[in-house]
C-alpha cells in the first residue's frame, strides 16, 4: 500500500494540484489488498488520480468508497478506472448521492468489469431517473461475475422494478439482491415475482418496507426457498458427480494400466518365441550340417528336433491362452462398466427418493414457516402502527417546538420594543432634565447678574444717599431685597434638586420595569413546555 501512496502523490503534482492529506493519512493505515476511504470527501483530483491507479493495480481486492460526497464527474472518473481492473471483487459506494451519470457509469462498468462480485450502492438516488436506471439494469442482465447487489434506498419505483424483473429473466449470475425501502409497491412486487420462475440462481431477495402485499412477499420467498433448495441439490450432485469421475477415472487408469503390463508380457512372450524360432532354425542348420557330416548321430538329432518342435508348439498353446485370457479380461471391464452403470442407477433411484422425502420435509416446513410467517406479518402490522403513532407524535412535538420557537422569538422581539422604548424614554428624560437644568442654569445667572447689577445700584444709591437724612430707611430696604433675592436663589436650588431627584427616580422606574420585563419574558420561555422537550444546555 505504500506503493499505492507514493503513486498517488506522483499523478496529484503531475497534474499540478497537492494530494488530500487525508487520504494520504488513510493509505498509509490501511491493511494489504484493502483501500477504505469511506467519510473521506473526495475531490474531483483525487478522484482522477484513484482512477488512474485502479486501472493497473493488481493486489486491491476490496475499495470502500461509502459515504465520500462525490460528484457526478469524481464518480464517472473513478468507475472508468474500474472498468478495466481485474483484481477488486468487492466495491462499496454506499451514501454518495449517484444520479443519472453514476447510473450510466455503473452500467458501463457493468458490462466491461468481470471481476466484481459484490456491489453495495445503498442510499442513492439511481431510481430517480428512470431512462439512467434502464441502462443500468441492462447492463445487469449481460453480467455474469455480480454475486451480490444492494439497492437499499434508491428511490426505485414500480418502472425502476420492472426493469430490474427484465434483467433477472436474463441474469445467470447474481444470487443476492436488496432491494429494501425503495417504492417499488404492488405493480413492482408483481413484476418481479413474475420474473422469478426465469431465474434459478437468485436465492435471496430482501423487499422489506416497498408496501408491497404479504402474499406477494411470500411468493417471492417461497420462490427464493425453491432456487435455494435447488442450489443445494444442484452442488450436491455436482459433488456426487465429481467423486464417481474420479473413481471411474481411477478404474480405468486401473485397467489400462494391466491392459499395458498384459500387452507388455505377451510382448515379451512374443520375443522369447521369436528368438526361440531363430534358435531353433539355427539348430536345425546345424543338424542338418552336423546330418551331412555326421550320419550316426541322426537319430538324436531327428530327437531334438522333436522336442523343439514340441516347444514350439507349447509356445504356440502359451500364446493362444494369453488371448484367452485378454479376450476374458475385456470380458470382465465391459461387465464391470455394466455393474458400475447399474450401482449409478440405483443411486439416482436413492437420489430421487431422498428428494422426494426433502420434498415432504420442505412441504412441512413450509406450512410451519406460514405460520410463523403470519405471525411476523402481525407483528410487522403492529410495528408498523406504533410506528404511525411515532411519525405523528414526533410531527406534533415538532409542530409543538415551531410554535413554541415562534413564541419564544416574538417574546424576545416584544422584550426589545420594550428595552428599545424604555431606552428612549430615558433618552427624552435625559433631554427633558439637561434642557429645564439648562433653563434653569440660565435663569440662575440672570437672577445673579440682576441682582448684582442691584446692588451695584443700590450700592451707588447708598453711597450717593449717605448724605441724606433717610439713609436709615434706604439701608434697610436694601437688606430686606437682598434677603428677598436669597430667599428666591434657595428656592430655585430647592427646585433643581427636586427636579434631578425626580429624573433620578423616573430613570429607576424605567430600569425596574425593563427588568421585570425581561423576568416575566425568561419566566415564560423556560416554563413553556418547549423546555420539557428540549434537552437541557
Amino acid at each position: 500500500m505504500e506503493e499505492f501512496r507514493r503513486a498517488y502523490s506522483r499523478l496529484c503534482k503531475e497534474s499540478g494540484t497537492e494530494p488530500q492529506e487525508t487520504v494520504l493519512q488513510q493509505l498509509h493505515q490501511l491493511p494489504q489488498g484493502r483501500l477504505d476511504l469511506a467519510t473521506q470527501s473526495l475531490t474531483v483530483d483525487t478522484c482522477r488520480a484513484l482512477g488512474k491507479l485502479l486501472q493497473k493495480e493488481s493486489l486491491l481486492t476490496e475499495l470502500i468508497l461509502s459515504d465520500c460526497m462525490l460528484s457526478e464527474e469524481g464518480a464517472t472518473l473513478l468507475l472508468q478506472g474500474l472498468c478495466v481492473n481485474t483484481a477488486v471483487r468487492f466495491l462499496d459506494l454506499k451514501g454518495n448521492n449517484l444520479r443519472a451519470a453514476g447510473a450510466e457509469a455503473l452500467a458501463k462498468l457493468l458490462r466491461q468489469n468481470k471481476s466484481i462480485q459484490s456491489l453495495t450502492l445503498e442510499w442513492n438516488n439511481l431510481g430517480t431517473w428512470d431512462e439512467a436506471f434502464a441502462t443500468f439494469c441492462g447492463a445487469l442482465a449481460a453480467n455474469g461475475a455480480l454475486r451480490q447487489l444492494d439497492l437499499r434506498n434508491n428511490q426505485i419505483n414500480h418502472k425502476g422494478a420492472e426493469e430490474l424483473a427484465l434483467a433477472l429473466k436474463s441474469n445467470a449470475s447474481l444470487q443476492q439482491l436488496d432491494l429494501r425501502w425503495n417504492h417499488i409497491g404492488l405493480l413492482g412486487g408483481r413484476a418481479l415475482v413474475n420474473c422469478l420462475p426465469s431465474n434459478r440462481t437468485l436465492w435471496k431477495l430482501e423487499l422489506a418496507g416497498n408496501n408491497i402485499p404479504g402474499d406477494i412477499l411470500r411468493a417471492v420467498e417461497q420462490a427464493m426457498d425453491h432456487n435455494q433448495d435447488r442450489q443445494t441439490v444442484f452442488r450436491e450432485s455436482q459433488a456426487r458427480a465429481q467423486v464417481l469421475s474420479k473413481e471411474v477415472r481411477h478404474l480405468r487408469e486401473e485397467k489400462s494400466k494391466q491392459f499395458l503390463d498384459l500387452m507388455e508380457t505377451i510382448d515379451r512372450q512374443r520375443e522369447e518365441m521369436a528368438r526361440s524360432s531363430k534358435a531353433s532354425a539355427a539348430r536345425v542348420g546345424q543338424l542338418q550340417e552336423a546330418l551331412n557330416e555326421r550320419h550316426s548321430i541322426i537319430n538324436s538329432l531327428k530327437a531334438k528336433l522333436q522336442m523343439t518342435e514340441a516347444a514350439l508348439a507349447l509356445s504356440e498353446q502359451k500364446a493362444q491362452d494369453l488371448g484367452e485370457l485378454l479376450a476374458t479380461t475385456e470380458q470382465e471391464q465391459r461387465s464391470l462398466v455394466q455393474r458400475q452403470a447399474k450401482e449409478h442407477r440405483l443411486e439416482q433411484q436413492e437420489a430421487a427418493e431422498r428428494e422426494s422425502k426433502l420434498l415432504r420435509d420442505l412441504s412441512a416446513a413450509n406450512e410451519k414457516n406460514l405460520l410463523l410467517r403470519n405471525q411476523v406479518d402481525e407483528l410487522e402490522r403492529k410495528v408498523k402502527s406504533q410506528q404511525e403513532q411515532l411519525f405523528l407524535t414526533k410531527t406534533e412535538l415538532t409542530n409543538t417546538t415551531a410554535e413554541l420557537k415562534m413564541r419564544a422569538i416574538q417574546a424576545e422581539e416584544r422584550l426589545e420594543l420594550e428595552k428599545n422604548r424604555s431606552r428612549q424614554s430615558l433618552e427624552d428624560a435625559e433631554h427633558l432634565r439637561f434642557k429645564e437644568m439648562e433653563h434653569m442654569t440660565r435663569h440662575l445667572e440672570d437672577s445673579e447678574r440682576a441682582m448684582q447689577e442691584r446692588v451695584q445700584r443700590l450700592e451707588a444709591a447708598r453711597l450717593s444717599l449717605e448724605e441724606v437724612s433717610w439713609v436709615p430707611v434706604i439701608a434697610s430696604d436694601h437688606r430686606e431685597a437682598l434677603l428677598d433675592r436669597e430667599s428666591e436663589n434657595a428656592s430655585l436650588r430647592e427646585k433643581l434638586r427636586l427636579k434631578e431627584a425626580e429624573i433620578a427616580r423616573i430613570r429607576d422606574e424605567e430600569a425596574q420595569r425593563a427588568s421585570f420585563l425581561q423576568n416575566a419574558v425568561l419566566a415564560y420561555v423556560q416554563g413553556s413546555p418547549l423546555r420539557t422537550l428540549s434537552p437541557q444546555k
